[in-house]
Protein backbone atom coordinates (compact mmCIF):
# COMPACT_ATOMS: atom_id res chain seq x y z
CA UNK A 1 0.00 0.00 0.00
CA UNK A 2 1.37 3.41 -0.93
CA UNK A 3 1.89 6.04 1.75
CA UNK A 4 -0.83 8.71 1.99
CA UNK A 5 -0.07 12.03 0.36
CA UNK A 6 1.23 14.71 2.68
CA UNK A 7 -0.90 17.83 2.44
CA UNK A 8 0.79 21.19 2.95
CA UNK A 9 -0.01 23.01 6.18
CA UNK A 10 -2.34 26.01 5.92
CA UNK A 11 0.60 28.34 6.53
CA UNK A 12 2.67 26.71 3.82
CA UNK A 13 -0.22 26.85 1.35
CA UNK A 14 -0.53 30.65 1.55
CA UNK A 15 1.45 32.68 -0.97
CA UNK A 16 4.33 34.66 0.47
CA UNK A 17 3.32 38.15 1.52
CA UNK A 18 4.91 41.10 -0.19
CA UNK A 19 6.95 43.41 1.95
CA UNK A 20 5.60 46.90 2.40
CA UNK A 21 7.39 49.20 0.05
CA UNK A 22 9.52 51.84 1.72
CA UNK A 23 8.05 55.32 1.35
CA UNK A 24 10.46 57.35 -0.78
CA UNK A 25 12.01 60.36 0.95
CA UNK A 26 11.29 63.91 -0.08
CA UNK A 27 13.95 65.44 -2.28
CA UNK A 28 14.39 69.01 -3.44
CA UNK A 29 12.89 69.40 -6.90
CA UNK A 30 10.57 66.37 -6.75
CA UNK A 31 7.39 66.81 -8.82
CA UNK A 32 4.53 65.46 -6.68
CA UNK A 33 0.82 65.80 -6.02
CA UNK A 34 -0.30 67.22 -2.69
CA UNK A 35 -1.40 63.77 -1.51
CA UNK A 36 1.94 62.11 -2.30
CA UNK A 37 3.87 65.06 -0.87
CA UNK A 38 2.05 64.79 2.45
CA UNK A 39 2.49 61.00 2.52
CA UNK A 40 6.25 61.35 2.22
CA UNK A 41 6.46 64.38 4.52
CA UNK A 42 4.58 62.60 7.32
CA UNK A 43 6.98 59.64 6.99
CA UNK A 44 9.95 61.97 7.68
CA UNK A 45 9.40 63.44 11.17
CA UNK A 46 13.01 64.57 11.26
CA UNK A 47 12.26 67.12 8.52
CA UNK A 48 10.98 70.35 10.07
CA UNK A 49 10.06 72.29 6.94
CA UNK A 50 9.22 71.18 3.41
CA UNK A 51 6.79 72.76 0.98
CA UNK A 52 5.06 71.91 -2.29
CA UNK A 53 4.72 74.93 -4.56
CA UNK A 54 3.21 74.50 -8.00
CA UNK A 55 3.82 70.76 -7.73
CA UNK A 56 7.54 71.08 -6.90
CA UNK A 57 9.13 70.17 -3.54
CA UNK A 58 11.22 72.79 -1.74
CA UNK A 59 13.25 71.77 1.32
CA UNK A 60 14.31 74.39 3.85
CA UNK A 61 17.89 75.04 4.93
CA UNK A 62 18.84 75.55 8.60
CA UNK A 63 17.51 78.92 9.74
CA UNK A 64 19.79 81.65 11.08
CA UNK A 65 18.74 83.67 14.10
CA UNK A 66 19.75 87.04 12.63
CA UNK A 67 18.19 86.52 9.20
CA UNK A 68 15.09 84.61 10.15
CA UNK A 69 14.58 83.56 13.77
CA UNK A 70 14.74 87.01 15.38
CA UNK A 71 12.68 88.81 12.69
CA UNK A 72 10.14 85.98 12.79
CA UNK A 73 9.80 86.32 16.57
CA UNK A 74 9.28 90.08 16.27
CA UNK A 75 6.57 89.70 13.64
CA UNK A 76 4.86 86.87 15.52
CA UNK A 77 4.73 88.93 18.70
CA UNK A 78 2.95 91.73 16.86
CA UNK A 79 0.43 89.45 15.15
CA UNK A 80 -0.13 87.52 18.38
CA UNK A 81 -0.97 90.69 20.27
CA UNK A 82 -3.57 91.54 17.63
CA UNK A 83 -5.12 88.07 17.57
CA UNK A 84 -5.31 87.73 21.35
CA UNK A 85 -7.37 90.91 21.67
CA UNK A 86 -9.59 90.36 18.63
CA UNK A 87 -12.49 87.88 18.88
CA UNK A 88 -12.81 85.44 15.99
CA UNK A 89 -9.21 85.93 14.86
CA UNK A 90 -6.46 83.36 15.31
CA UNK A 91 -3.09 82.57 13.82
CA UNK A 92 -0.43 79.94 13.30
CA UNK A 93 3.33 79.73 13.06
CA UNK A 94 4.84 77.33 10.51
CA UNK A 95 1.61 75.37 10.05
CA UNK A 96 1.30 73.31 6.87
CA UNK A 97 -1.56 74.56 4.67
CA UNK A 98 -3.17 72.44 1.97
CA UNK A 99 -4.21 75.07 -0.56
CA UNK A 100 -4.88 72.77 -3.50
CA UNK A 101 -3.64 69.75 -5.49
CA UNK A 102 -0.29 71.41 -6.31
CA UNK A 103 0.33 73.75 -3.38
CA UNK A 104 1.10 72.78 0.23
CA UNK A 105 3.11 75.67 1.71
CA UNK A 106 4.26 76.09 5.29
CA UNK A 107 4.11 79.87 5.76
CA UNK A 108 6.10 81.46 8.55
CA UNK A 109 2.97 83.12 9.96
CA UNK A 110 -0.70 83.06 9.04
CA UNK A 111 -3.54 85.15 10.45
CA UNK A 112 -7.09 83.99 9.82
CA UNK A 113 -10.72 84.46 10.68
CA UNK A 114 -12.51 81.55 12.29
CA UNK A 115 -15.03 79.84 9.97
CA UNK A 116 -17.98 81.13 12.02
CA UNK A 117 -16.71 84.65 11.36
CA UNK A 118 -16.41 84.13 7.61
CA UNK A 119 -12.94 82.61 7.50
CA UNK A 120 -12.12 80.46 4.49
CA UNK A 121 -9.68 78.06 6.17
CA UNK A 122 -10.25 75.32 8.72
CA UNK A 123 -8.23 72.83 10.76
CA UNK A 124 -8.75 69.32 9.38
CA UNK A 125 -8.92 66.07 11.37
CA UNK A 126 -5.23 65.54 10.61
CA UNK A 127 -4.34 68.87 12.22
CA UNK A 128 -3.38 70.55 8.93
CA UNK A 129 -4.94 73.75 7.67
CA UNK A 130 -7.22 73.46 4.64
CA UNK A 131 -8.08 76.49 2.53
CA UNK A 132 -6.56 79.94 2.24
CA UNK A 133 -5.79 81.93 5.41
CA UNK A 134 -6.78 85.57 5.13
CA UNK A 135 -3.23 86.88 5.72
CA UNK A 136 0.12 85.17 5.16
CA UNK A 137 3.57 86.46 6.15
CA UNK A 138 6.95 85.15 4.99
CA UNK A 139 10.31 86.16 6.47
CA UNK A 140 12.63 86.05 3.46
CA UNK A 141 16.42 85.90 3.48
CA UNK A 142 17.76 83.12 1.24
CA UNK A 143 14.17 82.39 0.18
CA UNK A 144 13.46 85.80 -1.39
CA UNK A 145 13.15 84.41 -4.92
CA UNK A 146 10.58 81.74 -4.12
CA UNK A 147 8.67 83.94 -1.66
CA UNK A 148 8.24 86.77 -4.17
CA UNK A 149 7.63 84.58 -7.23
CA UNK A 150 6.43 80.99 -6.82
CA UNK A 151 4.73 81.50 -3.44
CA UNK A 152 3.40 84.89 -4.54
CA UNK A 153 1.50 83.19 -7.37
CA UNK A 154 0.44 80.20 -5.23
CA UNK A 155 -1.07 82.46 -2.58
CA UNK A 156 -2.73 84.62 -5.22
CA UNK A 157 -4.25 81.61 -7.01
CA UNK A 158 -5.65 80.21 -3.77
CA UNK A 159 -7.25 83.49 -2.66
CA UNK A 160 -5.01 84.60 0.23
CA UNK A 161 -6.35 88.13 0.68
CA UNK A 162 -3.20 89.82 1.97
CA UNK A 163 0.44 88.74 1.66
CA UNK A 164 3.45 90.27 3.43
CA UNK A 165 7.10 89.51 2.65
CA UNK A 166 9.80 90.94 4.91
CA UNK A 167 12.97 90.88 2.78
CA UNK A 168 15.45 91.00 5.62
CA UNK A 169 18.71 91.34 3.65
CA UNK A 170 17.16 93.87 1.26
CA UNK A 171 15.83 95.88 4.24
CA UNK A 172 12.40 96.09 2.65
CA UNK A 173 8.85 94.97 3.38
CA UNK A 174 6.22 94.24 0.74
CA UNK A 175 2.50 94.10 1.50
CA UNK A 176 0.08 93.06 -1.25
CA UNK A 177 -3.71 92.82 -1.18
CA UNK A 178 -5.91 90.86 -3.56
CA UNK A 179 -7.97 92.90 -6.03
CA UNK A 180 -9.87 91.15 -8.84
CA UNK A 181 -7.68 88.02 -8.70
CA UNK A 182 -4.43 89.99 -8.73
CA UNK A 183 -2.08 91.24 -6.02
CA UNK A 184 -1.59 95.00 -5.82
CA UNK A 185 0.84 96.77 -3.46
CA UNK A 186 -0.87 98.08 -0.34
CA UNK A 187 -0.22 101.83 -0.30
CA UNK A 188 1.06 103.49 2.85
CA UNK A 189 -0.87 106.36 4.39
CA UNK A 190 0.52 109.88 4.45
CA UNK A 191 2.17 109.12 7.80
CA UNK A 192 4.00 106.14 6.28
CA UNK A 193 1.90 103.55 8.14
CA UNK A 194 0.63 100.43 6.35
CA UNK A 195 -2.95 99.60 7.33
CA UNK A 196 -4.53 96.23 6.62
CA UNK A 197 -7.73 96.45 4.59
CA UNK A 198 -8.96 93.10 5.83
CA UNK A 199 -8.07 93.37 9.53
CA UNK A 200 -8.92 96.88 10.72
CA UNK A 201 -6.50 98.14 13.35
CA UNK A 202 -3.64 95.95 12.11
CA UNK A 203 -1.22 98.79 11.46
CA UNK A 204 2.46 98.42 10.60
CA UNK A 205 5.25 100.97 10.88
CA UNK A 206 7.72 99.78 8.20
CA UNK A 207 10.58 101.89 9.54
CA UNK A 208 10.19 100.39 13.03
CA UNK A 209 10.02 96.90 11.54
CA UNK A 210 13.17 97.26 9.47
CA UNK A 211 15.00 98.63 12.50
CA UNK A 212 13.53 95.83 14.62
CA UNK A 213 12.18 98.38 17.08
CA UNK A 214 9.62 96.35 18.99
CA UNK A 215 8.46 99.23 21.19
CA UNK A 216 7.54 101.42 18.21
CA UNK A 217 5.87 98.48 16.47
CA UNK A 218 3.62 97.96 19.46
CA UNK A 219 2.89 101.68 19.76
CA UNK A 220 1.65 101.70 16.17
CA UNK A 221 -0.38 98.53 16.69
CA UNK A 222 -1.99 99.87 19.86
CA UNK A 223 -2.91 103.09 18.06
CA UNK A 224 -4.61 101.04 15.37
CA UNK A 225 -6.53 99.03 17.93
CA UNK A 226 -7.79 102.23 19.53
CA UNK A 227 -9.26 103.42 16.24
CA UNK A 228 -13.02 103.50 15.74
CA UNK A 229 -12.63 101.27 12.69
CA UNK A 230 -11.06 98.54 14.82
CA UNK A 231 -13.64 98.86 17.60
CA UNK A 232 -16.48 98.47 15.09
CA UNK A 233 -14.77 95.45 13.52
CA UNK A 234 -14.14 93.75 16.89
CA UNK A 235 -17.71 94.36 18.01
CA UNK A 236 -19.10 92.81 14.83
CA UNK A 237 -16.91 89.73 15.27
CA UNK A 238 -17.98 89.40 18.88
CA UNK A 239 -21.65 89.41 17.80
CA UNK A 240 -21.00 86.73 15.19
CA UNK A 241 -19.20 84.58 17.75
CA UNK A 242 -22.15 84.91 20.15
CA UNK A 243 -24.66 83.54 17.65
CA UNK A 244 -22.40 80.88 16.11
Amino acid sequence: MSAPAVLPSPAAAQPPQRRNRRIPPLENGDHLTATEFLRRYEAMPEVKKAELINGIVHMASPLRADQHGDPDFLMQSRLGAYAMRTPGVTGSSNATVRLGPDDVPQPDISLRLLPECGGRSRVGPDGLLYGAPELVIEIAASSVSIDTREKFHAYRRSGVQEYIVWRVEDEAVDWWHLVDDDYLPLPASDDGILRSRLFPGLWLNPDALLNEDGARLLETLHAGMESEEYKTFAASLKERMAVA
